[in-house]
């Protein structure tokens, strides 16, 4: 009898910021959707990143994940289409910075997204969700509602120390809230191979994680960086720069990934 694939629920985490995250998030999803995927992204982080390098007009009085994990607003009606074909959006606003504290006295508080999320995950292929860069009360939600995080890291010593803080994260998650947490890859990103340190730890980052390690590495390249200015994922922006070659071969190799875990279960 053959399996019918489940929706994959995916955090993409660091707590350090300006490693790239959001902008692996909004990239990966739309290399998804170019391949037919019907895939959600979730701005979980208050700065709202991913809602603008989309596009998205937050001025206006709409619903959002503030509203969703208040209960003020069902998810359903919290998602948005985006200018990306198949590509939907929960967006975030600065009104998300007090969660954490106004969600510490509500019950239940970490598994709101994730009864929020089963509403609506037989939509989708793929959902992403684009934690806030610190390891609070938000990515707990966020780790307790995904079965993976994939987490883009930047190769400097201070990128190394922080990874080891959230991986203790996740198995705290795992061991109260989330058995099936694991972490699905590290993606090096604004890799520069001309520094001898990018390189050193590289090297260190695939001896402790192996395999967990993407061979696709996210080049520092100038139009990643302009993109966002734009509303635009670099895909978009400048599908043939050096950093969108390197997402659409990080899609390929996540997909590829994604296929050997159908067969072996």
């Amino acid at each position: 009898m053959l399996k019918i694939k489940e929706p994959k629920v995916i955090a993409v985490a660091n707590q350090k910021g300006g490693v790239g995250k959001t902008t692996t998030a909004i990239n990966l999803a739309t290399a998804l959707v170019s391949v037919r995927k019907k895939v959600l992204l979730i701005d979980l982080d208050p700065q709202g990143n991913a809602s603008t390098g989309l596009g998205f007009d937050q001025s206006k009085d709409r619903n959002d994940i503030y509203d969703v994990l208040h209960d003020s607003s069902k998810i359903i009606d919290a998602i948005y289409r985006t200018n990306i074909p198949k590509l939907k959006l929960v967006p975030s606003t600065l009104d998300l910075s007090g969660a954490e504290v106004e969600l510490a006295r509500q019950e239940k508080r970490e598994v709101r997204l994730k009864n929020a999320i089963e509403k609506i995950k037989h939509k989708f292929d793929y959902i992403l969700i684009d934690c806030p860069p610190a390891l609070g009360l938000l990515t707990v939600n966020a780790f307790t509602a995904a079965n993976s995080v994939i987490v883009p890291m930047q190769c400097e010593f201070y990128s190394l120390e922080g990874l080891s803080h959230l991986v203790h994260t996740i198995n705290r998650v795992k061991k109260t809230y989330n058995p099936y947490l694991s972490i699905q890859g590290l993606v090096l990103t604004m890799v520069d191979k001309r520094n001898s340190l990018t390189n050193q730890v590289q090297s260190d980052i695939k001896g402790f994680f192996g395999k967990k390690v993407y061979k696709t590495v996210i080049p520092r390249n100038v139009r990643v960086s302009e993109a966002p200015s734009f509303g635009k994922p670099v895909l978009i922006y400048d599908s043939k720069c050096k950093g969108s070659k390197a997402y659409l071969g990080l899609a390929r190799e996540f997909l590829k990934q994604e296929k050997k875990k159908v067969v072996n279960e």
